[in-house]
């Protein structure tokens, strides 16, 4: 009987037993997701174990992230060290859980704007712009092209410097949920003009909660990419394979 192992598939075979069309198969090679495939003597492509193995985890990624997250992520856990293939999925995980806390940061934001509107705001509560960037996880020039954009609205002090009151600090919460979430800047500028100019927090609140939903259905759908990730990544580590058994 023939060892699974050393088994070799055409194109169309290796598209069957995945459900990508030999195309598609093609494609995705030559984006680097599965390794290079070995040419027969005819010229034919001929793939084995390893090419299905990563398809179907670029499959199941492609579910859990999109399939241009997963396109870039691939080649990285193919050609990269043991070591970045593991942090590239820590990030993974870390990500979709710093994604939840921006959208549930945000919400709240929108609820303390709404109660607080007609309270005086401390101003030894204001964020710098280093500030406020480091608690989204952003960088400064993004709340700089917001606030060209009119997104958001900081308060200027002496020599131009910025400063963040809870106004602005919510306008930046929820200017970075919605971009995070692959809103563009005019449909962010609308609906942030609707909570400013007539106190209408339910769209942008739908639009969140929807958010924290898709994140809760991506960590699910990337716990299910793990043992496909396992199979893919473990015949790398040290001493795989051994049949040593250590003495006692």
């Amino acid at each position: 009987m023939q060892n699974p192992q050393e088994a070799t598939f055409t194109t169309v075979q290796l598209g069957r037993l995945v459900g990508y069309s030999t195309q598609q198969v093609r494609d995705l090679e030559g984006l680097g997701v599965i390794p290079a495939a070995e040419r027969g003597a005819n010229g034919y492509r001929r793939y084995r174990m390893p090419h299905v193995t990563a398809l179907q985890a670029y499959r199941a990624m492609a579910a859990a992230l999109g399939p241009v997250p997963a396109r870039r992520l691939m080649p990285d856990l193919i050609e990269g060290t043991l070591e970045r293939a593991a942090e590239r999925i820590d990030d993974l995980h870390a990500n979709l859980s710093r994604e939840r806390s921006r959208v549930r940061e945000a919400l709240s934001g929108l609820d303390v704007a709404v109660a607080e509107a007609d309270d005086v705001f401390a101003e030894e509560d204001a964020m710098t712009i280093g500030e406020l960037a480091q608690a989204l996880g952003i960088r400064p020039s993004a709340l700089r092209h917001w606030e060209r954009e009119e997104l958001v609205h900081p308060l200027r002090g002496a020599a131009s410097t910025r400063s963040y009151g809870s106004a602005a600090i919510t306008e930046a919460r929820v200017a970075a949920a919605l971009r995070s979430g692959g809103y563009g800047i005019p449909a962010i500028a609308r609906i942030l003009d609707e909570v400013r100019t007539h106190g209408r927090t339910s769209e942008v609140q739908r639009i969140l909660t929807e958010r924290l939903a898709d994140l809760t259905r991506r960590s699910v759908a990337l716990l299910g990419t793990a043992g496909h990730l396992h199979d893919l990544l473990a015949d790398r580590l040290p001493g795989a394979g051994s049949s040593v058994t250590p003495e006692r």
